[in-house]
């Protein structure tokens, strides 16, 4: 069995790159397109006699959501829906041949609807100290109490103090600068649901919801 990089996806042929389910066993298709987005780069900088291990850093770009007043380009609804099942074949036919598609996807209203359950997880908020008047508006409004305005201190000390406690470690705390009356604004994304209500309810925009878009290293032009 050849080896491969888990990095560069190049195999123990030098010109060999693969991954997926072939190079590393069963995981999904999300994993297999990231292993074919890596193994392309590699194969663009091996064709221009570059070293394959020099990889760019990731880059992240935040870009407002707001369209118009209280109008936002995503749809921050949380649907109450249960999963809905794909539909099948018969089981005769994919029985019968192993050639027959199992799952037949989702027709347009339904795929509509199972897209609609997803949370926001690129949508973020954003909150810029100096446009805010400590009105405490976004705080009041926050259906989670995820955010919180306090005298600052240290983190185990700021963690009791919250609205709602931040009982997961594992989750840091958004602090802001000291605002003016010497207070600061902490928010706990860990129980954020990306509503944008408080960006919707503040009154100079110190808020604001910003979609996350992580840009992982690319390949270049293409070689002749």
């Amino acid at each position: 069995m050849p080896v491969v990089d888990e990095v560069t996806y190049a195999s123990s042929h030098p010109k060999v790159f693969f991954g997926g389910d072939a190079a590393f066993g069963p995981k999904n298709v999300i994993t297999a397109v990231a292993h074919g987005h890596q193994a392309a780069v590699s194969i663009d900088l091996a064709c221009n006699n570059k070293d394959i291990n020099e990889r760019l850093a990731p880059m992240v770009n935040l870009v407002s959501q707001k369209m118009g007043i209280h109008e936002w380009i995503y749809d921050s609804e949380v649907v109450l829906d249960d999963r809905y099942v794909v539909p099948q074949s018969d089981k005769k036919l994919t029985l019968s041949n192993r050639k027959q598609e199992v799952e037949l996807g989702f027709d347009p209203l339904h795929g509509f609807k199972e897209a609609q359950r997803c949370l926001n997880c690129d949508i973020q908020t954003s909150f810029t100290e100096n446009k805010c008047i400590e009105c405490d508006a976004c705080m009041d409004i926050c259906p989670t109490s995820c955010i919180t305005f306090t005298v600052n201190g240290e983190e185990d000390d700021l963690r009791k103090r919250l609205k709602a406690p931040a009982n997961n470690l594992s989750q840091d705390l958004y602090v802001s600068d000291i605002l003016p009356t010497k207070r600061v604004m902490v928010k706990d994304e860990d129980v954020c649901l990306h509503c944008g209500l408080c960006a919707e309810r503040c009154p100079t925009s110190a808020w604001d919801m910003d979609k996350f878009f992580y840009n992982v290293t690319k390949a270049g032009k293409a070689c002749h």
